[in-house]
C-alpha cells in the first residue's frame, strides 16, 4: 500500500531561483525502510522538510494515501501522520525520558489512557529500564537520547516515521542497535520509515534507497 507519494515535486528558496529540489518522483509504501542519500547540499534536509510539512514544495505534490498533504490540516498532518526524528533530537533537557515522551503524547492531542504507563512501555521497547527513563535526557548517552526520540515519534503511533541522519554520532554497535528498531517498526508494525543519511551502512540496511539527483538505486 502507497502511503506517501511526490510528484514532480520541486523545491527553491524564496531568495533564489536556483532548484535545490528538481522534479522528484518517488513512492514509499507500508512495512519498508527506505534511505535517501546523495551528496551534501544535495537537499536530503530539504526533502524531510518536505515530507514533514515543514515546508511546502514551490512546483508538484506531495500525497498522503492520495491527499495533496497541503489540503490536509497542517498541524493534525505533523503532530498525528508523522513523526520526526530531527538530527540535534529536539529533545526537552530538562524533562526525563520519560516526560519528553509524555509530553509529546499531549501535544498530539490523541487520547491515552495512562500516559506515564504508555511512555515507559515505548521506552521499554527501545530499550531503555525505568531507571533510565526517569533520567534527565543530558544524563543519557548519544544513542540512548537517540531511543527517547524515536519513542517521542511514536507517541501518537503515526503512520510514517521520519529521521534525519539517524546514526551520525554512534558507534558501529549502537548504530546496529537503532537500525534493527527501524526495520522493526518497518516490517513488524507495518510503519513507513524513512531516513536520510550518508552512511553506507544505513543505506545497505534499508529496503530501499532514493539518490537525489539520480533517480531510484
Amino acid at each position: 500500500m502507497n502511503v506517501l507519494q511526490l510528484e514532480n515535486v520541486s523545491y527553491h528558496y524564496a531568495e533564489s531561483d536556483k532548484m535545490v529540489l528538481e522534479n522528484l518522483s518517488y513512492i514509499f509504501e507500508n512495512g519498508k525502510v527506505y534511505s535517501i542519500v546523495g551528496r551534501s547540499g544535495a537537499g536530503k534536509t530539504t526533502l524531510l522538510s518536505l515530507l514533514s510539512g515543514l515546508a511546502q514544495p514551490t512546483e508538484g505534490r506531495i500525497c498522503l494515501n492520495g491527499n495533496d498533504i497541503r489540503t490536509m490540516d497542517q498541524y493534525e498532518y505533523r503532530s498525528q501522520c508523522v513523526g520526526v526524528i530531527f538530527q540535534s533530537f529536539n529533545l526537552l533537557p530538562k524533562l526525563t525520558a520519560a516526560e519528553n515522551v509524555e509530553l509529546s503524547m499531549e501535544i498530539s492531542g490523541k487520547e491515552r489512557g495512562d500516559k506515564k504507563a504508555h511512555a515507559l512501555e515505548l521506552l521499554k521497547e527501545m530499550g531503555l529500564n525505568e531507571d533510565e527513563a526517569g533520567r534527565r535526557v543530558l544524563k543519557l548517552s548519544g544513542g540512548q537520547q537517540q531511543r527517547v526520540a524515536i519513542a517521542r515519534a511514536l507517541s501518537y503511533n503515526p503512520e510514517i516515521i521520519l529521521d534525519d541522519e539517524p546514526t551520525g554520532n554512534l558507534d558501529h554497535d549502537t548504530q546496529e542497535e537503532i537500525m534493527h528498531i527501524f526495520r522493526k517498526l518497518a516490517h513488524e508494525e507495518g510503519k513507513c520509515v524513512i531516513l536520510v543519511t550518508h552512511s553506507v551502512d544505513v543505506a545497505n540496511g534499508s529496503d530501499q534507497v532514493y539518490e537525489i539527483g539520480k533517480g531510484v538505486i
